[in-house]
């Protein structure tokens, strides 16, 4: 019986959209305890237009690390830092708020976070993820305050 109540506790899969950027591990960090607090897993996105990779090392040592890595990168640095909450993640091409969205529709997600970077100034004006994701998602969106002021 407490099985099947803690299954009835599982409230699906939070998304939540990363790239290299501070902001995107602030938004992360937030989108992992929102998953604890909801009983669900989190689902660590990185989207990426064209593969961009760069080598590290010196003779045999040699490491490649790519943009479409972020997400794994990320994703295991957050399922060290709370046991208890299943972390996955995924690496897509294309447009990040199109990527995320998509996901979701995928995952059935019950949330997408996405950090509020580019949503002040003439980012603002442009457009940014937050905004487009937040127009265009099959679920709720928790926009993450990642400024650091």
């Amino acid at each position: 019986m407490q099985d099947y109540a803690r299954s009835e506790q599982m409230s699906g899969v939070v998304v939540v959209g990363v790239d290299a950027s501070p902001s995107a591990r602030k938004a992360a960090e937030v989108a992992l305890g929102l998953a604890e607090s909801l009983g669900a897993s989190l689902h660590v996105v990185t989207a990426f237009e064209s593969e961009n990779a760069e080598t590290y090392g010196v003779g045999s040592d040699k490491v490649r690390i790519s943009n479409a890595d972020s997400s794994e990168i990320v994703a295991k640095d957050l399922a060290g830092s709370r046991p208890g909450v299943e972390v996955t993640h995924f690496a897509a091409r294309g447009k990040p708020a199109d990527s995320l969205i998509k996901e979701a529709i995928r995952l059935n997600a019950r949330l997408i976070v996405v950090g509020n970077r580019r949503m002040r100034g003439i980012g603002r004006l442009l457009g940014s993820v937050a905004n487009s994701v937040a127009h265009n998602a099959p679920c709720d969106v928790y926009i993450a305050n990642t400024y650091e002021d």
